[in-house]
């Protein structure tokens, strides 16, 4: 329903979710092709480009496609009641989100707003994939919504029925009382080859059935917080209103579902990202079967591998998923993963960026089996596990001086026993003073050190012991607060 905002603290600008789609930046050129309707002009090939001069292509017809299937794409209007002052809500009684900046001073969004419940108003896109009404959109666009209302193409409205949403995945299905209904047709993301040409269709800002095209900027980002989708990073423009609406390939197949943007205004800056359609059906799937989803869970915290943490591990190349934390009696503890490992396949599927890892897992099913390649103190190790549903819960050393460590630029101290209960942990370093190579990756005095190179560190002179014997870079695995992640540091 309501706009959402997610502000990302370990990134330079947000990613700025739900309500946001395409705006007001298309070619005329492209709407007065020549093309009939049903000459759609086919993708980009995405194979290996040969060697000599790349001559240039047509662009798709844009026009054909949204006359084709612009009318299966709908507005989406939801209606709800928030209490003034609640969290998420600012002093005028608006939802606290980037978003609701274009609309301050407007009717109906200025002045001091009264206490108690507060009426808020949202605006979404979605499309039609059943000819009886089955419609797909973004979860946080009908996110505490009490009132959901449909606008076809045609005008005709019709109150929406919400059979299910996935915040996990920011899925959700609608049914209306229709037949005969135009429907959109769906693609396979698998197919897009970054360079793609791309085209978006919502209402942004409530202008209904805008079209804004563009190309595939990447593929299978992984955003904070959103572990379960490799998400379509494109440049079409999208924002607020368009959220949920369809992402299309140049042959006229729906391959994603406009979702978010990356913004530093809570504009459109010229990124933009769609859930794979792949993704969202696999929703849809389980919400009309089950009425709800399920999510499979391994129990690891991974982090994206660098040049310098591949050298660490002694990788040939950065790629893979690096275990920064295993969380106890879950599926990945039972099979013997453990903090530092680096997991090279899933299931077969050769895990090249770390976003790969919980979208594979994510696609499972609480009690499917997985096995994994995982690469260990040099080598590689095969395990087993069995997958676990993602809502399941699942020695003292003395207080001495702090010990300086030349080669890191660090001062530690063994942890206390009460530092060592309060942060949960069995064994590890306490950071006093950082100077030096330490001070420049990164680590912080607080920092408690827990493993070198993936070998847990029980006490300062194992420190040193493991410190004397690495090469040119160390990786260092840092609790700090509750948070958990390698850190690389070059000894120098």
């Amino acid at each position: 329903m309501k706009i959402k905002s997610l502000t990302l603290s370990m990134m330079a600008a947000g990613v700025i979710a739900a309500g946001t789609a395409n705006a007001l930046n298309w070619n005329p050129s492209n709407w007065l092709h020549k093309n009939t309707p049903e000459q759609v002009s086919p993708a980009v090939a995405t194979q290996a480009v040969p060697d000599g001069p790349i001559g240039p292509i047509t662009a798709p017809n844009y026009r054909a496609i949204v006359e084709r299937f612009g009318p299966a794409v709908v507005g989406i209007n939801t209606e709800g009641v928030a209490k003034a002052g609640m969290k998420g809500m600012d002093d005028d009684g608006l939802p606290d989100d980037p978003f609701f900046q274009f609309f301050r001073g407007m009717p109906g969004f200025g002045g001091r707003a009264p206490r108690g419940d507060v009426p808020v108003r949202g605006q979404g896109s979605g499309f039609i994939i059943g000819k009886d009404g089955l419609i797909l959109t973004n979860a946080h666009v009908v996110r505490d919504a009490d009132e959901v209302i449909v606008k076809l193409n045609d005008r005709r409205e019709y109150k929406a029925k919400v059979l299910g949403s996935d915040p996990a995945t920011d899925v959700a299905v609608l049914k209306i009382d229709a037949r005969d209904l135009p429907v959109v047709k769906l693609g396979d993301p698998e197919r897009l080859g970054v360079g793609d040409y791309v085209l978006a269709i919502g209402s942004p800002f409530g202008f209904e059935q805008s079209a804004t095209a563009g190309i595939v900027s990447a593929k299978g980002r992984a955003l904070p917080g959103d572990t379960y989708v490799p998400f379509i990073q494109t440049d079409v423009a999208v924002n607020p209103g368009n959220s949920g609406g369809p992402l299309f390939d140049a042959n006229g197949n729906v391959v994603g579902i406009n979702s978010q943007i990356y913004s530093r205004t809570g504009g459109y800056e010229g990124v933009s990202f769609a859930i794979p359609i792949n993704v969202a059906l696999h929703v849809k799937d389980q919400i009309v079967k089950n009425g709800k989803v399920s999510h499979a869970r391994l129990g690891v915290t991974i982090q994206e591998l660098n040049q310098t943490l591949a050298d660490s591990f002694k990788l040939q190349q950065p790629q893979g998923a690096l275990v920064s934390s295993v969380a106890p009696g879950s599926a990945a503890a039972k099979a013997g993963i453990k903090a530092g490992d680096v997991i090279m396949k899933y299931n077969g599927h050769a895990i090249t960026r770390s976003g790969d890892l919980p979208a594979l897992v994510g696609m499972g099913k609480p009690g499917d089996a997985a096995k994994l390649e995982v690469w260990r103190a040099g080598k590689t190790v095969e395990l087993s596990s069995t997958l676990t549903e993602a809502s399941d819960s699942l020695a003292s050393d003395d207080h001495s001086s702090a010990r300086p460590q030349g080669k890191l630029g660090l001062a530690v101290r063994p942890l206390s026993p009460e530092e060592k209960h309060e942060a949960n942990l069995a064994s590890g370093v306490m950071i006093e003073r950082v100077t030096g190579a330490a001070a420049r990756a990164g680590v912080a005095s607080g920092d408690v050190i827990i493993a070198v190179n993936g070998t847990p560190v029980k006490s300062v002179e194992q420190l040193q012991d493991l410190l004397s014997k690495e090469g040119k870079h160390v990786a260092l695995l840092i609790q700090r607060g509750d948070t958990k992640i390698f850190v690389p540091v070059p000894l120098g």
